[in-house]
């Protein structure tokens, strides 16, 4: 056996992950990273003081509902909101999927905020074992493991046990690409109709599936199947129309009642980055202020020059840690705009890295809805967008598959993140 093949056997081990074939993996991952969430909510929120600007957390279902929870919840009890003027209100931008899903569960008689919560936790169980299947037979089962370690340990998979759509949309989307990759081309269309019903970002599965069936030449029912994904944003385009005037509604909310800029928003995406080198509050200042962040950033590249500079006499092992321990400091220095920066970016690099090694459908959905971040205006949330794009989680896995050092790093961040998270959004403080 070669040293490479043992070296991925002692890191299998390490995880449990030697009953080849069997779904017990990703169950396992769900369930192992869903209890940490809710021990975090549950049990370690309750005992902690009133955060400031945050609220005194309890043992109960409300844990589960916040922010955008709200609007969810208001949609499937009473409806869109409709202003003055037959205007849209705010909650128009939110695709009408999950709430009717949620009204419909509730019919059980069960309050909106179990139903959405119960919904959006098994979504995401089929969501872990959709990608795990269909990533072993494309790339291989240390993919698949490394994929869905990171799909359920990411700090973002919060939102995907709380009432937020994460859950159902990665479910149908996953879904709708797996299928399309394997030419079931109208089984495709179908859950691609529910996942352009879930939210906006779905509609980048139109052109993915539109360019990969035209670069590997599948026959005309590929391209009926691809276009008629659309058929759940033109419904909800429908309901819009007549029920505002404005088939598009659920786009110009935002800038009308979200306060999003129209295209790129070269402003924020400058804060963001000068924000990582310089500093929140020089940029607030309009200038150096305050020398300790850019002087904490410029150690911090010199630090990572030097590893990289003199790596054969150190070792990669030693590398490795001294790379992960480098952007450890970065992030408790920078927190948000960090995360943000390297989601977006980072995945456009690996996918364009990767390109040769993932299937098709999955690059040109990847790029199809990062693009479609990039150019929808404002940079809040973009993590958490970025994780609802399935191709950066299988990108990011089937690196860890060939650096499982990294990956175990990475998976203790993410375990860490991922208890001040949930905690966070128990006391309704902003996570993402």
């Amino acid at each position: 056996m070669s040293k490479s093949a043992t070296s991925e056997l002692k890191f299998s081990a390490k995880l449990g992950l030697l009953n080849k074939d069997s779904l017990a993996f990703p169950a396992s991952m769900w369930l192992l990273s869903r209890m940490i969430i809710l021990v975090a909510m549950l049990l370690i929120a309750p005992l902690l003081p009133v955060p400031e600007g945050g609220i005194q957390a309890h043992f109960g279902w409300e844990v589960f509902s916040a922010w955008d929870s709200t609007f969810y919840e208001k949609i499937a009890s009473s409806g869109y909101e409709i202003l003055e003027n037959q205007q849209p209100g705010a909650n128009v931008a939110f695709f009408p999927l999950f709430p009717v899903a949620i009204y419909l569960f509730s019919k059980l008689g069960i309050s909106t905020a179990i139903a959405g919560t119960i919904l959006n936790h098994f979504a995401f169980l089929a969501t872990l074992m959709l990608v795990y299947d269909w990533v072993k037979s494309s790339n291989g089962i240390a993919a698949a493991r490394w994929t869905t370690a990171v799909l359920a340990w990411c700090p973002l998979s919060l939102f995907c046990s709380v009432v937020y759509s994460e859950g159902l949309f990665l479910l149908f989307s996953t879904a709708a690409l797996r299928d399309f990759d394997r030419q079931s081309f109208w089984r495709s269309a179908l859950w691609g109709i529910f996942a352009t019903a879930s939210r906006v970002t779905g509609l980048a599965i139109i052109p993915a599936l539109l360019l990969t069936a035209f670069f590997r030449k599948l026959p005309l029912s590929a391209y009926l199947a691809s276009l008629s994904t659309a058929t759940g944003v033109m419904v909800y385009g429908i309901y819009c129309w007549f029920t505002f005037g404005d088939p598009l509604a659920f786009i110009t909310v935002q800038y009308s009642q979200w306060d999003r800029s129209r295209g790129l928003d070269g402003a924020e995406w400058s804060r963001m980055i000068v924000e990582i080198m310089a500093g929140g509050s020089n940029w607030n200042a309009g200038g150096l202020k305050d020398i300790t962040h850019p002087l904490i950033f410029g150690i911090i590249c010199l630090l990572g020059w030097l590893l990289w500079r003199f790596k054969e006499k150190i070792g990669s092992k030693c590398v490795d840690y001294g790379y992960f321990f480098l952007f450890v400091v970065l992030w408790i220095l920078v927190g948000d705009p960090l995360l943000n920066t390297v989601s977006v970016l980072g995945s456009i690099y690996l996918l364009w890295k990767l390109r040769k090694d993932l299937s098709l459908v999955v690059v040109n959905y990847g790029f199809c809805g990062l693009g479609m971040l990039i150019a929808s205006g404002g940079t809040s949330s973009l993590n958490r967008y970025v994780y609802g794009i399935i191709s950066a989680s299988i990108a990011l896995g089937f690196l860890l598959s060939r650096h499982p050092r990294w990956g175990f790093n990475v998976m203790g961040f993410f375990g860490l993140l991922l208890i001040l998270m949930s905690v966070r959004f128990a006391q309704h403080l902003w996570v993402a």
